[in-house]
């Protein structure tokens, strides 16, 4: 049997675990996804393991998705834009390294009547870089990008050359989308806060959450009552998963199917 799986420290719930293990019973494949908790002084050893073991694919997520880049073989250009990796494969005796969070990031968007002309990122962590990414490579014109320490956001900016916004400015602008990447409105201590104002939605945008527990956080809802359309983070989360699959077994899930079994666990 195959071993895949996911790395990070603390690694808390994930819904990798869940579709990676779905795809292999759907499609007859003989392969298990675990978790492997990975603090970041074994990291090294860790990775000697993924070799001599060998682990045939891997999710990875914070906070490893820059430093397991020193330990691959090759890295994809979609990861040197973005600068970190998310997955793990191998092409022949070469262990390299992607980011299918970009995929995932422009998936849904894909699916728009109209490609937005002009996108804000809220938030300058991972996330973020994916977004910003991710924007670029569709082509996005203007792309702003806005966090609470201006620093980071400055940083970024200038290393993906677009604009930075101070946070306290950010409604300013009018962008046609806005994708949040801080965990305002996730499940927990920050699911009651939101990092847009309901009044100052620029008419017809695209509200974009990556967070996707809950599915519907105060950010989207208060972007649907203002008429806006909306994006859940259950989107990316998905297709970033349906990219992983595909690039370690060279087959494809079933999305809609996936997509239901995500929902179903979600509201388990």
């Amino acid at each position: 049997m195959d071993s895949y799986g996911i790395i990070g420290w603390p690694l808390g719930h994930t819904m990798s675990p869940t579709l990676h293990n779905w795809g292999f019973n759907q499609l007859g494949i003989d392969g298990e996804y675990q978790p492997y908790p990975v603090e970041p002084t074994g990291l090294a050893s860790f990775m000697e393991t993924v070799r001599s073991t060998p682990i045939q694919g891997l999710s990875v997520t914070i906070p490893h998705k820059q430093a397991v880049m020193a330990y691959l073989n090759h890295i994809t250009d979609r990861a040197q834009a973005v600068g970190a990796v998310n997955t793990l494969y191998w092409d022949g005796d070469k262990l390299c390294g992607e980011n299918t969070d970009v995929i995932g990031i422009i998936a849904p968007l894909n699916d728009l009547a109209d490609l937005p002309q002009s996108a804000m990122v809220l938030g300058a962590g991972g996330a973020a870089r994916a977004a910003l990414a991710g924007f670029k490579e569709l082509g996005i014109p203007r792309i702003c990008i806005s966090n609470r320490t201006e620093a980071k956001a400055a940083a970024l900016a200038d290393e993906f050359s677009v604009k930075a916004v101070p946070w306290e400015k950010r409604m300013d602008e009018s962008p046609q989308l806005i994708c949040n990447t801080t965990p305002l409105g996730m499940s927990g201590d920050f699911q009651s806060h939101t990092p847009w104002d309901a009044s100052h939605f620029p008419e017809e945008c695209v509200a974009y959450d990556i967070v996707y527990n809950p599915l519907r956080t105060r950010f989207l809802s208060e972007a649907e009552e203002a008429g806006c359309s909306t994006i859940s983070g259950l989107e990316m989360f998905l297709h970033q998963g349906l990219a992983q699959f595909r690039l370690w077994t060279g087959q494809d899930m079933n999305p809609t199917a996936a997509r239901q079994l995500l929902l179903d666990a979600l509201r388990n």
